[in-house]
């Protein structure tokens, strides 16, 4: 399975916000045994960092940037998806951003996001993070 995660997942992640840390955890532990990918945009990378800089001490926080990313793969965010965003209909430009990124994943299975209102136009199915581990379970247990 393949799954492109939104930005707040990798944060309830790092930052262990509950409840959401639970079932995002569950997700990547699964990504450590089983056949599944999970993908992020560069943007969101970034982003991470400067949400959790204010809760986490710098070096602990890269060294957990540099942890996750044994985990997750990056999708670079450059001028065609830049421009597709802003040329899309999607009402928010970051989301659209995102989408498109998705996008560049060949045999995604979809989106996973708490934000599902802002992906509600997406071509790619999206999935909350239950939801996802939902559809991982039924595969793999």
């Amino acid at each position: 399975m393949i799954f492109f995660l939104d930005t707040n997942i990798i944060v309830d992640l790092l930052q262990r916000r509950h409840p959401h840390f639970d079932i995002v955890s569950e997700i990547f532990n699964y990504s450590t045994k089983e056949n599944i990918e999970l993908y992020v945009s560069s943007h969101s990378i970034a982003t991470l960092h400067y949400i959790c800089k204010k809760n986490i001490k710098e070096t602990l926080l890269r060294e957990l940037i540099d942890e996750i990313m044994n985990f997750i793969k990056i999708i670079p965010i450059d001028e065609e998806i830049i421009r597709k965003s802003v040329k899309s209909n999607h009402k928010d430009f970051e989301d659209a951003i995102q989408i498109f990124c998705a996008h560049k994943i060949e045999k995604i299975n979809g989106i996973v996001t708490r934000n599902l209102k802002d992906f509600s136009t997406s071509e790619i199915p999206v999935f909350a993070p239950d939801e996802a581990l939902n559809l991982i379970q039924k595969k793999y247990l």
